[in-house]
This record gives structure tokens, C-alpha cells and sequence, in this order.
């Protein structure tokens, strides 16, 4: 599965929650909903100092309350996945949204899936300027042993965000010895689930024409209401 920088503009259609029960804690918000909220207010504070109510003095105008601090989320980790090998070793597949990620294991897993190569310096300052970076490890170790060191990394996916109303993935990979294996849809499931537990309701991304339809099984939908990607690229 690829997400690149191609068009078409893929979004979460918040009609349809393919993963969601009904009576899951998280629910699709639209953003921007929120967002014309703000705007009206702001709007509404900028006429009462241009003294628009000025000579209303039966009007009481109480001021905005002050932004409510968001509790930090802490990042999650767990086993996804554990089976014995034929040779009597126990893998574990590790699902984390700390972003613990070593640069040369990620340009190790995007040479795997045939990307082009990416200076270092940029996939480290992309990294570091995520809003959330979800991995997927597989861990090996012996039977009765706790982990052995041999833990390598197999699966990601990022998100850059406003912090507020709009986050975009990036960069899902999932290393083609595992692909198949339903791994890339939990990944960006988990992604979704914990973008939305920090209230974030408008997530897109860039799809290839190839995996438009994975991404449409997992609740996204192309263009929407007409929506398209506009780039800008250097002449």
C-alpha cells in the first residue's frame, strides 16, 4: 500500500464508519463546522471594539471564556500479533504511536517497497515535524525468552496536523513480506482512531490510483464534494 504525493485528494468520509461501532467513544467531527464557529466569534468580538454595541448599554457582553488545556495523550504500545515459527521462535508484531523511528530502518523499509531514495537529513526533520508517527515492529525472540534484540521495523504511517481541526497521513509503508496480512489496514485504523481521540475530524491524504480502493474500504472517499489537490511545483 502507497500513500504518495499524487492526486487524486483522498478524505475520510465522515458518513460512513466502517471501524466504528455505534457506541464507540470516538465520533467523526466536521471540522470545519468548528471552524465557522470561530470565525463567527471572532467576527462578533471585532464588532463590539469597533463600538458597534457601543451605545447599547442594556447589552451585557460577557468575555470568551479561555481555551480549555487538551490533556496530553500518551502514546500507545501493544502487541498486535503473536504466532510460533516453524523453527520454535515467537514473533510479535508490535503496533506504537511514540515515533521511535531510526532513519536508515525507515529508508531500509522504503528501498523494500521500491521508493525512491530520500536524503536522511529530510526523513529525520519529517519525522521529527509529524504530529504523530505510527509503526509496526516485529519482534523476535525464543521460546520462554523475553525479546532477543532482533526487532525490526516493518510497517508506518504519519500525520501532520494544524493541531486542531485537519491532519494529513503520509508515507504508509508496509513491508511486502507482511503485506496481505491486513497489517496496513490496522495501521491506519489506529492512526484514524487516535487522531480522533485528540478531536481532530478532518483527515485526507494522497492516494495512487492503485490503492484508491483501500482507501475507500477504510471510510475514505475521493474528491469530495468536488474537492481537488492543487500543487504547485517549481518551473
Amino acid at each position: 500500500m502507497v500513500c504518495c504525493s499524487y492526486p487524486p485528494i483522498v478524505s475520510l468520509d465522515r458518513r460512513s464508519q466502517p471501524f466504528y461501532p455505534f457506541n464507540s467513544p470516538f465520533h467523526l467531527r466536521k471540522g470545519g463546522r468548528n471552524q465557522k464557529v470561530s470565525i463567527l466569534k471572532a467576527g462578533f468580538w471585532e464588532s463590539i471594539r469597533s463600538g458597534i454595541l457601543k451605545n447599547n448599554t442594556a447589552q451585557v457582553v460577557e468575555p470568551p471564556s479561555p481555551v480549555e488545556e487538551v490533556e496530553e495523550l500518551l502514546p500507545e504500545e501493544f502487541v498486535l500479533v503473536e504466532r510460533t515459527r516453524p523453527d520454535g521462535t515467537v514473533e510479535q508484531i508490535i503496533f506504537s504511536s511514540g515515533g521511535n523511528v531510526d532513519v536508515y530502518d525507515l529508508e531500509a523499509l522504503c528501498d523494500k517497497v521500491g521508493w525512491p531514495r530520500r536524503p536522511l537529513s529530510k526523513l529525520a526533520a519529517a519525522l521529527r515535524n509529524s504530529y504523530i508517527v505510527a509503526t509496526l515492529h516485529s519482534v523476535s525472540k525464543s521460546s520462554g525468552e523475553e525479546v532477543n534484540g532482533q526487532k525490526k521495523l516493518i510497517g508506518m504511517a504519519r500525520a501532520t496536523s494544524d493541531h486542531a481541526f485537519n491532519a494529513t497521513i503520509w508515507d504508509v509503508l508496509v513491508d511486502p513480506s507482511y503485506q496481505g496480512q491486513g497489517l496496513g489496514k490496522v495501521l491506519i485504523e489506529k492512526l484514524i482512531r487516535t487522531l480522533l481521540q485528540r478531536d481532530i475530524g478532518n483527515i485526507s491524504l494522497f492516494a495512487d490510483s492503485k490503492v484508491v480502493e483501500f482507501y475507500q474500504n477504510l471510510g475514505f472517499e475521493p474528491d469530495p464534494e468536488g474537492i481537488k489537490g492543487m500543487f504547485w511545483y517549481p518551473k
